[in-house]
């Protein structure tokens, strides 16, 4: 069955949740509730700042005619455009995209070399059915390493995107059908498989030496995570299946990629979980942006210089249309009521739009772009901070979800929240 917006909607509005959802709520906010949930929407290979930069200062900035931020301009109120921080812990396309949520700090930091939102998640869902839920879009066409992931357990323990919708359909709504009985049923068999990998695991713990012991243990917590999905119970019923669709399809991205922010934004709304990413294939991206005029790979394009008009061209449609995708985002985020208060996903939820680059023609991570939304942010401001750690920003969003650490990553990088990003 085709999973629409409408039917997305409708389900949300049938009374799926807990809540009532029998209420629309626009772009202007309402009572603004704490803010609870992290969502990380990541696309690849860097920008190029004269077609990216907003126009004007801090609050009477304007996203030219034109430029890439341009297709959010019915969001500019609720933006935070954050442009000039530096990865100082990473460069390259490789390096920058295993610094941009993590700043590379190792297993004795206090963020002990997890990514944002798995430090978010180890923070404040430990006791959500999913402590985290991580998306992908033509993720896997290389395979796994650190240049096509972007969340990090810690220090080199890569945590993989789920590609393929309908299979992360099933995870998040496959025990809701068929009625309870059936759902206790699949329970009782999914703890009894899970009981026996246990047992297995912990008998070759004993048995391995310490480098061994530590993958084991990182098997033993995946293990302990799948049983608290099990364990949880969840404030919906199933909604309706999204399409089967080819995963590794180039030309499937769009309807992959809706897919995947439809069930990001209703396992936020479920409270199945309360961090969530979606990301858009990775780093040297292969991918042919064609839904967007493209004719040569998004990487490719990402390098031509400023006298090859019509290549810079396609790269900046291709980016105006990443940034169409955002503004999607947070329609659908403004449009689903918060179950938990008077006010919509979108005031409990920081948005943060990532990349891995800055100018990916000089393959450095420095005045890498960023743009925040949602979650109690001060809106309509574009804010320069030239030559700022962006271990900052990490450490400002921890601070606005409640979390008390001062430094992320790498310590040496940067200390404290970037000063008035969220005051």
């Amino acid at each position: 069955m085709t999973w629409t917006r409408r039917s997305f909607t409708t389900s949300l509005a049938a009374g799926l949740l807990a809540a009532p959802f029998c209420r629309l709520i626009g772009p202007a906010r309402a009572q603004t509730p704490p803010t609870r949930r992290l969502l990380i929407f990541f696309s690849p290979n860097g920008t190029l700042h004269r077609h990216w930069r907003p126009t004007g200062g801090e609050r009477d900035f304007q996203l030219p005619a034109g430029s890439i931020l341009e297709p959010l301009a019915a969001w500019r109120d609720r933006l935070a455009i954050v442009d000039g921080l530096d990865f100082f812990t990473g460069d390259n396309h490789e390096g920058g995209q295993a610094a941009m949520l993590t700043n590379q700090g190792g297993a004795a930091t206090p963020t002990r070399g997890m990514s944002l939102d798995q430090y978010v998640a180890s923070r404040l869902g430990a006791a959500d059915r999913f402590a985290s839920l991580e998306l992908g879009v033509l993720t896997d066409l290389w395979g796994a390493g650190a240049q096509t992931r972007i969340s990090y357990r810690g220090p080199g323990e890569l945590v993989h995107p789920d590609a393929d919708p309908r299979r992360a359909f099933d995870r998040l709504f496959a025990d809701l059908a068929g009625g309870p009985e059936a759902a206790a049923r699949r329970r009782a068999q999914r703890r009894s498989v899970l009981d026996v990998a246990r047992a297995e695991l912990a008998d070759l713990h004993g048995r391995v030496g310490q480098q061994e012991r530590r993958k084991l243990e990182a098997h033993l917590d995946a293990l302990r995570g799948v049983e608290r999905g099990l364990a949880a119970g969840g404030g919906c019923g199933a909604p309706d299946a999204p399409d089967a669709l080819a995963p590794s399809e180039n030309d499937n991205a769009p309807a992959l990629l809706s897919a995947q922010l439809d069930l990001a934004v209703l396992a936020l709304a479920c409270g199945m979980t309360r961090v969530a990413s979606v990301q858009l294939s990775h780093t040297v991206s292969p991918v042919v942006f064609r839904w967007a005029g493209n004719s040569d790979q998004h990487h490719s394009l990402s390098h031509a210089d400023d006298s090859q008009v019509a290549t810079v061209a396609e790269f900046v449609a291709a980016e105006r249309w990443c940034a169409g995708q955002l503004a999607s985002l947070l329609d659908r985020l403004a449009r689903t009521p918060d179950p938990a208060s008077d006010g919509s996903l979108l005031d409990s939820t920081v948005v943060l739009w990532a990349k891995e680059l800055g100018d990916p023609r000089a393959h450095v991570c420095q005045s890498v772009p960023f743009v925040l939304a949602g979650g109690g942010l001060p809106g309509g401001r574009y804010l320069r901070y030239p030559g700022e750690s962006h271990a900052r920003l990490l450490v400002s969003i921890c601070q606005h979800l409640g979390l008390d650490n001062d430094t992320f990553g790498d310590p040496t990088t940067g200390q404290g929240p970037l000063p008035g990003l969220f005051a």
